[in-house]
């Protein structure tokens, strides 16, 4: 689900076929409809109305669509990069920079991670009430057998993936067409246009307060946009790569923006904002009654277990790739007889656990940790754009191509102000927390640099560490205060 490309690329190696359009699409979309779309009808809800939801849609599209760009671009230009967001972000801006970004990408998968087995346990809760909203004693003990499960599946090396992402696609699409179809006919316009702007619910803020909140949930729901990218050297055409993150990303983008609003006219938005998650179950039985709900939670369910084994796959890669450039320590590079980075697993999934835990007395909703996995995310992404802007301010690839250049620098710059424009709509309560999460990283990005013999950082490198470091003082000092929470 996020992105099961690692598994593909084992199961794609293995044959000397080159995926066809069809393919790449079904990549893509596989790739990016998580457990977020279940959850959606409740999570924009409880920070916006209609009017600024429609808002905020129209902002994530353009957005989105110039980072989908971006991606095109960057595996067009630069095919010899290997692992997307790292290799970006260090062929642009520095070793350290280069590590960041998959220290974020990393800690922002297994939170991920985190998030969604809260989510699969709440999701479970509605079938079997002690595991409740997937923060109690039962949810994380459950979630705490399923992590090791999932654990020791992957050290014996994965190949059945392919199939098992055919599965999960399915899955997730069947119950989100239904649901999709039913919602039309169940649509009320006069519940849609009740309180366009909120004005009812003061507690909402200002639209432009509502749209800068929702804002990082669409986010948490495009991750893996860069997916097709990943496959440009599989693709039967190169130019199907861009194709396909397109067409990808508009069938993402209809049947997130279809579940959100048809759900605002079947439900208000303050009925809508108290819902348990997966409140899509509880949209649905609203109108069909209780097998409507039965229906989505079975759907999620598969769907959740698909990801995870993904996710985990990721975290592992991430850091693995990152260890062979001599980015992370030289530890992360190990692999089991099944070439399976074990170092890197068994790192991911004990920190997994550990938050699972944390969850359990911090009573950290899957919401929350959404929030957070997400601002990590947004760094790499915003390297990324900074990187495809870069190559065009520069004309590096583009000497033979003037207009290319000119309409790659306007989305490339468009593409910086939406992630700079994302980091801001995380606020500085996020940004700061990224930052405790961020600075420990340099010990690891230390000892890397010491096992080669170079100076850690470069001067400019040291400016940047030492901010991270002052943000970071201030968010621990800040839950300490009690002035930032979790």
């Amino acid at each position: 689900m996020l992105f099961s490309s690692l598994q593909w690329s084992h199961a794609m190696s293995q044959s000397p076929g080159k995926l066809k359009l069809g393919a790449l699409v079904a990549l893509v979309v596989g790739s990016m409809i998580g457990g977020g779309i279940f959850s959606l009808p409740q999570n924009m809800a409880a920070s916006a109305d209609v009017g600024a939801v429609l808002i905020g849609w129209a902002i994530t599209a353009v957005g989105m669509l110039t980072l989908a760009f971006v991606f095109q671009t960057l595996a067009n230009r630069k095919p010899d990069l290997d692992g997307g967001v790292y290799a970006y972000a260090k062929a642009g801006f520095g070793d350290y920079m280069g590590f960041s970004s998959a220290w974020g990408y990393w800690i922002s998968a297994w939170l991920g991670n985190v998030g969604y087995f809260v989510l699969l346990f709440s999701t479970l809760g509605y079938f079997f009430p002690i595991f409740g909203e997937g923060n109690t004693v039962a949810a994380i003990i459950g979630a705490s057998v399923l992590l090791w499960a999932v654990h020791f599946l992957v050290l014996r090396g994965i190949k059945e993936a392919a199939f098992i992402n055919l599965v999960t696609t399915v899955a997730k699409i069947v119950p989100l067409l239904l649901f999709v179809l039913i919602a039309i006919f169940a649509f009320k316009l006069n519940i849609f246009t009740a309180d366009i702007w909120g004005l009812k619910n003061p507690d909402l803020g200002s639209v432009m307060n509502q749209v800068r909140k929702m804002m990082l949930v669409t986010v948490w729901v495009f991750i893996g946009i860069e997916g097709a990218s990943i496959f440009s050297a599989r693709a039967e055409t190169r130019s199907d790569v861009g194709k396909a993150t397109v067409i990808g990303f508009i069938t993402v983008l209809l049947f997130l923006v279809l579940v959100n609003v048809l759900s605002l006219g079947i439900m208000t938005q303050p009925e809508l904002a108290k819902l348990q998650n997966p409140s899509m179950a509880a949209v649905l039985e609203h109108v069909v009654g209780p097998w409507g709900a039965v229906l989505i939670s079975v759907g999620l369910i598969i769907s959740l277990l698909g990801a995870l084994l993904s996710w985990v796959l990721l975290c592992a890669e991430i850091m693995f790739a990152a260890a062979k450039d001599h980015t992370m320590p030289g530890f992360l590079r190990k692999e089991n007889a099944n070439q399976v980075p074990v170092n890197a697993l068994w790192l991911t999934n004990a920190m997994v656990q550990l938050f699972l835990i944390i969850t359990l007395f911090s009573a950290s909703t899957y919401l929350s940790l959404i929030y957070l996995a997400t601002s990590m995310i947004l760094v790499p992404y915003l390297w990324s754009a900074a990187y495809a802007f870069l190559l065009a301010v520069r004309g590096e690839t583009y000497e033979k191509a003037v207009a290319e250049r000119k309409k790659d620098l306007f989305i490339g710059a468009v593409a910086l102000i939406y992630a700079v424009w994302l980091i801001y709509a995380g606020g500085v309560k996020y940004l700061l927390l990224s930052a405790l999460l961020y600075a420990p990283g340099a010990i690891l990005f230390a000892k890397a640099k010491l096992e080669v013999n170079k100076p850690v950082f470069t001067n400019v490198e040291k400016l940047i560490f030492a901010a991270v470091v002052v943000g970071a003082l201030v968010a621990a000092y800040g839950l300490y205060d009690g002035f930032l929470t979790l």
